[in-house]
């Protein structure tokens, strides 16, 4: 993709629409159909204060026309975002990389309600880079160690270390306690489920393998320790549901639960605990481990 003809704003990147095939009055008449949950009027205004802008960055004024194939540029906003309490640590940092503990519910990227209270966003903020990127995802629900590009040039090099999976990442859960033959490989095919958020298993050749161990059995439920082959959209959390020991608080396995809205009193009880692959600029041995707790393990909340 071009260069964005206007430059970020409070540490945000503009964001861009093309405009599709039909026929409409105006630009505006699209955008208060296209957009029906915004105030019709909110977006007016927004054009009459010139915020939305063409490829050349000029603004586009309220009276513009609607014309097919036509690049829309525009500073994307949430209205009353609530502040996540918690916050990120910086583990390491080098001239290429950065490596991060993320904390639970605080997304990775902006995107639905989340927009400056996300990982990425904090971070160029606080570190002045608007170029960082991320390397990989974690879940908004899951907790741990998570990697950045501070280098959008090296980006690439570190990408392709998970696609050839030369990344060994070790991840932790506490789930439901089941006498399986611990430690066992669980292989499935996952395919996108029918929420448009979850996946589910479903018959055929396996696309996903995770190893899981037990680390200690507490009472009615344990502590195990997941070791994906592969990455898979919510792999551990489809695995774990599937063996029937879903991970505790988990709000879409097995079953979707009602939005939680902003309540951060149950966070998923997953955590990336370590990661560690040969560097592939330097050729250093590399290993990042978080310095986290699953919250179920603490002493005064562990189940007898």
């Amino acid at each position: 993709m071009s260069k964005a003809p206007i430059p970020w704003r409070e540490g945000i990147a503009p964001s861009y629409l093309w405009l599709p095939e039909g026929e409409w009055p105006s630009l505006l008449a699209y955008l208060q159909t296209r957009f029906r949950h915004l105030d019709p009027q909110a977006l007016q205004q927004r054009m009459a204060q010139g915020e939305l802008f063409d490829d050349h960055g000029q603004a586009l004024p309220v009276a513009a026309p609607y014309q097919v194939g036509q690049r829309i540029w525009y500073y994307r906003e949430v209205a009353a975002e609530t502040p996540i309490p918690f916050a990120e640590t910086i583990l390491y940092q080098d001239a290429h990389l950065l490596v991060v503990d993320k904390p639970h519910f605080l997304p990775m990227t902006p995107g639905g309600r989340f927009l400056r209270e996300t990982l990425l966003h904090r971070l160029r903020t606080r570190l002045n880079q608007p170029q960082l990127t991320p390397v990989h995802r974690l879940d908004r629900e899951t907790a741990g160690v998570v990697l950045f590009c501070l280098d959008p040039a090296s980006r690439g090099a570190y990408q392709t270390l998970f696609e050839r999976r030369e990344v060994r990442k070790v991840y932790e859960a506490v789930a439901p306690w089941r006498d399986l033959p611990w430690p066992l490989t669980h292989r499935s095919r996952i395919e996108a489920g029918d929420h448009f958020m979850t996946m589910q298993e479903v018959i055929g050749e396996p696309n996903s393998e995770t190893r899981i161990e037990l680390i200690q059995r507490l009472g009615s439920h344990a502590w195990y320790r997941l070791q994906p082959h592969t990455g898979r959209k919510h792999q551990l959390r489809v695995h774990l549901a599937g063996l029937g020991i879903p991970i505790v608080h988990d709000p879409f396995y097995p079953q979707v639960l009602d939005d939680k809205g902003d309540d951060i009193s149950q966070p998923l009880q997953l955590l990336a605990r370590s990661i560690a692959f040969t560097d592939p600029l330097s050729g250093e041995a590399r290993q990042f481990t978080s310095q986290r707790q699953l919250a179920w393990l603490a002493e005064d909340v562990r189940p007898s």
